[in-house]
């Protein structure tokens, strides 16, 4: 599956009760609630960056299919997580929530748990 492109983002549900149970700071939450961001994809092979741009705040991740790798929270914090591709979806996993990103058509879908809440976010490919 290849995610590389630049996706903006439509669609979010639950955001602000997914960022409460992670343990942002309201202020994040916040500013995070009231922008939809715009995700640009990288790929090469098993190789990937992602960068997440909000008015706000620009994160880049970037991580290898199957290898442990630190990326930052919204709020500055650091975690540990493996990112892997499973039946063209790339799952990742952390200590405190799970997300699953998975391209329909022109749209991706990431929809990340934590606890008993989830939030699902959608995008569009631009």
């Amino acid at each position: 599956m290849d995610f590389s492109g630049t996706w903006k983002v439509y669609s979010e549900e639950n955001v602000v009760d997914f960022l409460k149970t992670i343990g942002a700071p309201d202020m994040m939450v916040k500013m995070r609630k009231d922008n939809k961001p715009v995700i640009v994809i990288e790929q090469n092979g098993q190789d990937f960056t992602c960068t997440i741009k909000t008015p706000v705040i620009t994160k880049v991740h970037s991580f290898t299919i199957g290898k442990e790798t630190e990326m930052t929270a919204v709020d500055g914090r650091k975690f540990k997580c493996i990112v892997r591709e499973e039946n063209g979806k790339l799952i990742t996993e952390s200590e405190k929530f799970t997300s699953v990103r998975e391209i329909h058509g022109d749209e991706m879908i990431e929809t990340m748990t934590a606890g008993s809440v989830t939030f699902i976010s959608k995008s569009k490919r631009v």
